[in-house]
């Protein structure tokens, strides 16, 4: 008698693999299998999309953390001379714009996810430079399949990220429609005042209501820095300002954020010393290798069961 086909469990997957019946890391809310696992489902989910990519952390920031920024970026190739502006937010969550002058503007929030958001950003950038001068919005409505992704076009080391305390750049060189100043107008009201601090990298200060907070994207491995924490935790040295509080972790495109609360009025100024002290403690942290000590353990666990992914 023949085997009956059996779906694996979550305890049965390989390290690494998504089991068919857990939910799909792109964030669908849907079981793998009714996703991206789905023959025909999509492009293949990459845990750690934008890396390999200049300033991988602020990436990821802007992505999923920062309401209003814009960068610069520089592409290479036969595309080496067109103008090109990475920013968070376009109007309508549009994936990208062409300006009447032929520059063009590429978000990085936006609504369609299909598994590997860098080659969902290359395809996008392709067509838009394509795309004659005016053409305006210009989107994704199937996964783009094959082809070059953001990292096989932009080249630099760095990317010189500017926040904005609003989305008044949508409009800076054009006189806008009803349409546009209906969407700015939502748009600024959503926009929480936000700082990138210049000491340390991917670091943004924010208010959010009547609360502060910093909220830091790091590169290192997830194991690594979740030990490293803890050793910060144990000896008290994870405090950012006096009266902050550690709070927790969001997870992003396979790196984490530390978020640490911060007493009200503190702002952005007095986080730029902190956070370069702070980073000098977290590399030695990083650099010992010793075992964890049962109360670093023990803190190393509470801070995994504070993490939210985000994606």
């Amino acid at each position: 008698m023949a085997k009956k086909n059996r779906t694996k469990t979550a305890a049965e997957t390989p390290a690494g693999e998504v089991g068919p019946r857990q939910p799909c890391p792109c964030g669908s809310g849907k079981r793998y299998k009714a996703c991206h696992g789905a023959p025909g489902g999509g492009q293949v989910f990459v845990k750690r999309p934008f890396e390999g990519l200049p300033s991988e952390c602020d990436i990821v920031a802007l992505r999923e953390l920062v309401p209003a920024a814009t960068v610069p970026l520089s592409l290479q190739g036969e595309y080496a001379d067109r103008v090109v502006k990475l920013c968070t937010l376009l109007p309508m969550a549009a994936p990208a714009l062409v300006r009447d002058s032929g520059e063009v503007w590429l978000g990085l929030q936006v609504q369609h996810n299909f598994g590997d958001p860098a080659r969902d950003l290359g395809a996008v950038l392709i067509d838009a430079l394509a795309a004659e001068p005016g053409a305006g919005m210009v989107g994704l409505t199937a996964p783009p399949g094959p082809g070059p992704r953001l990292q096989d076009l932009v080249t630099g080391d760095d990317l010189a990220v500017e926040v904005h305390e609003g989305f008044d750049y949508w409009v800076s060189d054009m006189d806008a429609s009803s349409e546009l100043a209906q969407a700015l107008e939502q748009a600024q009201g959503a926009a929480a005042p936000t700082a990138r601090l210049t000491g340390v990298s991917a670091a943004y200060w924010t208010r959010m209501g009547a609360k502060e907070h910093l909220r830091w994207v790091m590169p290192e491995p997830e194991d690594a820095l979740l030990d490293a924490l803890a050793r910060l935790h144990v000896s008290g040295d994870d405090v950012i300002v006096p009266d902050a509080r550690f709070v927790g972790m969001f997870r992003a495109h396979g790196l984490l954020a530390p978020v640490w609360d911060l007493p009200v009025g503190t702002g952005p100024e007095p986080l730029e010393e902190a956070a370069t002290a702070f980073k000098v403690k977290l590399d030695a942290a990083l650099a010992d290798t010793s075992d964890l000590t049962t109360e670093q353990r023990s803190a190393r666990n509470g801070l995994a069961n504070r993490q939210v992914t985000i994606r």
